[in-house]
């Protein structure tokens, strides 16, 4: 309840301030304004940079197939755990 006759009264004195002093509050936005799309185009183009060359280096890595041998080996890994999966099955039977 507290926060929100707080953000009320803070509300209310901003509008008043506003409009009181409207002409120096338009000077002050006319000089922030600038600096504040200056500031936010650069940190736009450095993310976007940033992503371009996220996107060359993932260009540039060559998809890479998994080697025979480890293939094979898999596959003995699993024939393996078959025949162990069978032997347990017949040991409860």
């Amino acid at each position: 309840m507290k926060t929100l006759i707080g953000g009320a009264v803070a509300a209310v004195l901003g509008l008043i301030g506003v409009s009181i002093w409207f002409k120096e509050f338009l000077q002050i936005l006319a000089g922030v304004l600038p600096i504040m799309l200056l500031l936010g185009g650069g940190l736009a183009l450095y993310l976007g940079f940033d992503e371009l060359k996220d996107t060359w280096k993932k260009d540039d890595k060559p998809a890479q197939a998994p080697a025979a041998d480890s293939v094979d080996k898999y596959k003995q890994e699993i024939d393996d755990l078959k025949k162990e999966i069978e032997t347990l099955k017949s040991d409860k039977a």
